[in-house]
């Protein structure tokens, strides 16, 4: 298996993405790359902490490549807005790719590059593509958030902005 940690905005929004692919063993809700240890939902939410909220991905790659992953993640958020994602705004919710080694570094980079190239967004994809330092489970409650509270969940992706962004970027892709 292999690992990615990706982060775009509010993390309950990164995970039904990911569910419906073979190769796709587990999508973890968390908090990456902070200073605090073992961080809790209401410390990351203060901007003291460092923390995205992201999630990690275990996947067998012999099924679903790291490339492959990457082109599902860039079509769940705005990668052309670093200071946050729809209406949540702040460190905890800018996106990123915390690459785990110079081979995903290198896919990353590599992508964002024909992104930009293809001018699918108005604006550059300015996503940062930096390293995996550190990666703590989310409590209980916010894992698989769309199947536990499906209501609550379409309202925010639909109230927020992410699904008409989304469709209106990647509808006829």
């Amino acid at each position: 298996m292999a690992k990615a940690t990706l982060a775009g905005g509010c993390f309950w929004c990164l995970v039904k993405p990911f569910d419906q692919y073979d190769g796709v063993n587990s999508v973890t809700s968390g908090y990456s790359n902070g200073h605090k240890e073992n961080p809790t939902y209401e410390e990351v939410g203060s901007g003291t902490t460092g923390h995205t909220e992201a999630v990690q991905i275990d996947f067998n790659p012999d099924v679903i490549s790291y490339r492959e992953i990457l082109e599902v993640f860039f079509k769940t958020f705005d990668p052309t807005d670093n200071d946050g994602q729809f209406g949540d705004r702040g460190l905890m919710y800018m996106p990123a790719v915390f690459y785990h080694d110079d081979t995903q570094k290198e896919t990353a980079e590599t992508y964002i590059d024909e992104l930009n190239e293809s001018k699918v967004f108005n604006d550059p994809v300015i996503t940062p593509v930096l390293p995996y330092k550190n990666f703590y489970a989310a409590e209980d409650y916010h894992q698989d958030f769309y199947k536990k509270n499906s209501a609550h969940y379409n309202a925010f992706y639909k109230g927020s902005g992410r699904k008409g962004f989304i469709e209106k970027h990647w509808s006829e892709n």
